[in-house]
């Protein structure tokens, strides 16, 4: 028996959810989101899954090579670009779509002979202030891209969504509207939408979407689950219980005596903690599963394990698998009760966690 936590993913449920997506967005094109090693599952295991998708995106040069590399010859976009001509060369080398947000970049451009001229995605600054061309900038630097003769023509048009997720927020129809009035008679593909604007704000469809973590079966919005909006969790992260102990009124557990019983407790110890991933600042009350049953997290995360309230649970011993998230209890609920967002505790599952591919094929 290993007490070694592992996260089970899921490729039936990750094709149901980019099913999902066309649904919503049946006639434009699906650039998906596969940085960040596949938001954690895995990205070349969710990128040989994800086959029906128009292309992909990364953030990181090293990202896309590695796609190259693995045989994938679709589209591939790098969120971040090219900061060097050896970077650019790179672009050029593997045929990925460079996007371009800033002046910088287009400076470069001019300095360099390429081997035959690469595709662009022209980002527009409409709100977001982290990467893109300024809106009255926009018609000069495509200009400036032309006439250098390394882009492909027509160059394409993208900007990145701040608020989409907050379906109140004004800055949405504000950041659409910017970006249309900027790219007036511009005839490149654009893309707009991320997860939220796909499924909340339908005028953000354009020729491509980029869906990121609804993929992965998580909600982009605070105000609807991921099961109102008919998606399942691709990741399943359990582990297993390795100890019990029963405490009395009084007793505290874990560092810093900070939960003390208020009565006499049946405590399990899970082999699980943020050295594998799971979120040190969880809050006491936060669920696992086992055997069908919850039981609540008390007292702080450890490094390498947490304890868990099972004494309203029946039949609890040692060597019982736990769900920390998953179908029973969702990542949204963890990461709610740990204070941030499910992106973060999917990226942040370590390499000490066993990954276990679930074909769609043993779906059934």
């Amino acid at each position: 028996m290993s007490n070694r936590p592992c996260a089970t993913i899921d490729l039936a449920a990750l094709k149901h959810n980019f099913s999902v997506v066309k649904q919503a967005a049946p006639h434009v094109k699906v650039m998906a989101v596969i940085k960040a090693n596949g938001y954690g599952h895995g990205m070349l295991t969710v990128a040989e899954a994800l086959s029906e998708a128009d292309g992909f995106a990364v953030a990181r040069l090293e990202e896309a090579i590695t796609l190259r590399n693995a045989g994938y010859s679709k589209p591939i976009a790098v969120f971040t670009g090219f900061c060097s001509t050896e970077e650019l060369n790179a672009f050029a080398t593997y045929d990925l779509d460079a996007v371009i947000h800033s002046e910088y970049q287009v400076d470069l451009l001019a300095q360099v002979s390429l081997p035959k001229p690469i595709s662009v995605w022209l980002k527009i600054n409409t709100g977001m202030n982290r990467l893109g061309v300024e809106p009255s900038e926009v018609h000069r630097i495509n200009d400036r891209l032309t006439l250098s003769g390394m882009v492909r023509q027509p160059i394409k048009l993208m900007t990145h969504l701040a608020c989409a997720d907050d379906m109140q927020s004004l800055h949405t129809e504000q950041q659409i509207e910017l970006f249309d009035a900027s790219i007036v008679g511009l005839s490149g593909e654009q893309s707009i939408a991320n997860s939220a604007g796909l499924l909340g704000w339908q005028y953000s469809q354009r020729h491509w979407v980029r869906p990121g973590i609804m993929l992965y079966g998580a909600s982009p919005f605070c105000e609807k689950s991921a099961l109102e909006l008919g998606l399942k969790p691709v990741m399943t992260l359990n582990s297993q219980v390795i100890a019990l102990r029963t405490i009395k009124k009084d007793d505290y557990v874990g560092y810093g005596a900070s939960w003390v019983a208020d009565k006499s407790c049946l405590i399990a110890t899970i082999g699980i903690g943020y050295g594998d991933g799971y979120p040190r600042h969880a809050a006491t009350g936060t669920p696992v599963l086992i055997n069908g049953q919850k039981g609540y997290l008390v007292g702080r995360v450890s490094m390498d394990s947490i304890n868990v309230d099972v004494s309203e649970c029946r039949g609890i011993k040692v060597g019982d698998t736990v769900e920390l998230w998953g179908n029973g209890v969702t990542i949204d609920e963890v990461a709610n009760k740990s204070g941030t967002i499910s992106y973060e505790l999917m990226c942040g599952v370590t390499e000490r966690v066993k990954k276990l591919i679930k074909s769609m094929a043993s779906d059934e």
